[in-house]
């Protein structure tokens, strides 16, 4: 499933004793193995301490390094499908000195990357020991080892290629992991030294995930520890995973026992994310020499799979940042919909309001919109269309919320009009079928839309990226409108924009109308209720909208195939739906996000909102006719078998 599991450590080293250095290296490295780790990145000159000053000129120090990585490979060749990144100074035939990486594989030193970019400032003194590999012309091999800065190395793990960094390589201008990325790593390991000094571990970790960003890779850094010499500066053992822009996992600081880390990287995911980034696709690759690294990384199956998978993608786990998320998708919502006011000098919107969640939302965007540009809430109209499944709670909750906020309450029943139109048609009342919905909704929009041409304004749209992905809306009915101003919002966010916009904006007695609207069930509203309760529930039609936001956000955002998105969900919500459950409202979205591709074709304008959407004029692009065929097929032979 593309998975690889990755590891940084920082082994206890003692200053220039090579044998203690080896055995704690040795050690970490064992562990990491335990953990069946692939790939494990380790400190910058680990062998012999980063701080050993001028002893890197002692030829015993550098011969008893290179002996004893020759050691420590033999030692990593016992554990099947390790890969190990180990940090030495080497002596090239030339008798320059390099800060180098050994990448050790299968028991043998596979590769030797040299650092390009050496500090030489403040606390930093390594041009005095060691030779800058950066534009310098470079032996192609050492010993009979590939020598270089030109190197990747490829793993028999379809998609896991590592590329090599050296500390301060990751502060230059233009690191060399930039480069790596786009000639195939999507792995970048990064042995370092890096001492601490105050705010610099903050500065490290937003360097270290913003690379992992821009390189559309996992980023694995190992710093040295506390062992390091204490002479005038502190290490503190820093170990770090970025993977394609979020930090994956990071270790404590200052533990003077060592410190290790593991993360999964989703190898998948990175492959997807640069297929269909077009700068990095249309970058130009530079020369690199791939080494075939012989070890096989373990087969994982997901189920396996230590990383962590959120079964509500669009809804960040974290309330404080969770509010940030609210309150940055509300500013884009209304000023989009400030814009189109200012450019088409309209004074006045109509809104159809349920009592619902979607329109809900939409009215609260309305008034922060026309708070903006200077426009009187009064022109918001808003209009409540009871039908013939109208509850009291929902309509006491619009006509409530109107009011609450200032703007002109309209109120205009559709019984009577539907009912004439089924007459006009020749269809029965009593037939609760999709034409007996369909006419509501559209009968609704009909209204919204003459009265927006009587007051001199215009449609403002109310549903959401959940049901634009599922077509569950009616065409030509709720549909459409002038502008959708929640077209980029989930439906498992909208609750939560609801919930913030209850606590952190509005006062009474707006704030406990709207924490009733949370409360209240998802429905249309379209058929009869029985004794003023409801008979339809959405999700009972069409599925939970926290799968089908999960299926969307992985089928969309990831380009996952059918069989990774059940092992994901499966894993996501293990303690909620059982596989054949998830099955079954799989194959719902996918048949209808296929079919419904007509209604996004002829969607309004809306603002996007975040990383998943589906306007035909930006994100999402496919033909109304495209069949969901293959995708249905690998879900069928991946299938629990019923009972």
């Amino acid at each position: 499933m593309g998975v690889v599991r990755v590891a940084a450590v920082s082994p206890t080293v003692s200053v220039g004793d090579i044998a203690t250095n080896a055995a704690a290296l040795a050690h970490a490295i064992d562990t990491a193995a335990a953990d069946d780790v692939t790939l494990v990145v380790t400190p910058e000159l680990g062998l012999t301490g980063y701080s050993a000053g001028d002893l890197f000129a002692q030829d015993l120090l550098v011969d008893r390094a290179w002996a004893a990585l020759m050691d420590l490979a033999a030692h990593i060749g016992q554990h099947q499908g390790l890969v190990g990144v180990v940090g030495l100074p080497v002596r090239t035939v030339d008798a320059r000195l390099y800060n180098c990486a050994a990448v050790v594989a299968g028991g043998v030193v596979v590769g030797l990357v040299p650092k390009q970019f050496l500090p030489n400032r403040a606390e930093f003194y390594e041009d005095r020991w060691f030779t800058r590999a950066y534009a310098r012309t470079l032996p192609a091999s050492h010993l009979g080892i590939p020598f270089g800065t030109d190197l990747v190395f490829r793993l028999a793990q379809p998609g896991a290629i590592v590329g090599v960094e050296i500390c301060e390589d990751l502060w230059a201008v233009e690191p060399p992991s930039g480069r790596l990325a786009l000639a195939g790593a999507t792995i970048i390991a990064n042995p370092s030294a890096s001492p601490e000094v105050l705010g610099k571990a903050t500065y490290r970790r937003e360097l270290l995930r913003q690379q992992s960003a821009r390189c559309l890779a996992a980023y694995v850094y190992a710093g040295s520890g506390p062992g390091e010499s204490s002479t005038d500066l502190v290490f503190a053992g820093h170990c770090l995973i970025a993977d394609n822009g979020s930090l994956a996992v990071e270790s404590s600081r200052f533990d003077l026992d060592g410190a290790m880390v593991s993360a999964d990287v989703d190898l998948d995911h990175l492959r997807h994310e640069r297929t269909v980034n077009s700068s990095f696709a249309s970058a130009t690759a530079p020369p690199v020499r791939v080494v075939d690294v012989g070890a096989m990384a373990p087969v994982r199956a997901l189920g396996q799979c230590r990383r962590v998978v959120d079964p509500r993608p669009f809804v960040p786990t974290d309330p404080t940042r969770r509010r940030e998320h609210c309150e940055e998708i509300f500013a884009i919502q209304s000023t989009g919909l400030a814009k189109r006011l200012r450019h088409t000098g309209a004074r006045r919107v109509t809104l159809g309001l349920s009592g619902g969640l979607d329109s809900t939302l939409a009215l609260l965007v309305a008034t922060r919109a026309f708070d903006l540009v200077g426009l009187e809430r009064r022109d918001i109209i808003t209009v409540t269309m009871p039908g013939f499944g109208t509850t009291e709670r929902t309509y006491g909750n619009a006509v409530g919320l109107m009011a609450s906020l200032g703007t002109t309450v309209r109120e205009i029943a559709i019984s009577d009009a539907v009912g004439a139109h089924f007459g006009d048609i020749g269809h029965d009342p009593g037939r609760h079928d999709v034409v007996y919905e369909n006419a509501q909704a559209r009968e609704r929009t009909q209204i919204l839309m003459d009265l927006a041409n009587e007051v001199g304004g215009f449609v403002v749209g109310t549903g959401d990226l959940s049901e634009a992905a599922l077509g569950w809306m009616t065409f030509n009915g709720d549909h459409m409108s002038m502008y959708h101003v929640n077209v980029g919002v989930p439906k498992t966010l909208v609750r939560y924009l609801v919930e913030w916009a209850a606590d952190d904006v509005f006062s009474e007695p707006t704030r406990t109308i709207l924490r009733d609207i949370v409360a209240t069930p998802i429905s249309p509203e379209l058929l009869p209720h029985a004794d003023g309760r409801l008979t339809q529930h959405t999700e009972d039609l069409v599925g939970p909208y926290d799968l089908h936001d999960f299926f969307l956000f992985h089928v969309v955002r990831h380009g996952s195939r059918p069989a990774k998105v059940m092992a994901l969900a499966e894993l996501a919500f293990a303690d909620r739906y059982d596989p054949s459950t998830i099955v079954r409202w799989f194959e719902v979205f996918l048949r209808r996000f296929f079919s419904q591709q007509f209604k996004r074709s002829s969607m309004p304008d809306g603002p996007k909102v975040g990383s998943v959407a589906l306007s035909p004029r930006g994100d999402w692009r496919m033909p109304s006719d495209a069949s969901p065929n293959t995708w249905l097929e690998e879900l069928a032979r991946i299938s629990p078998p019923t009972a």
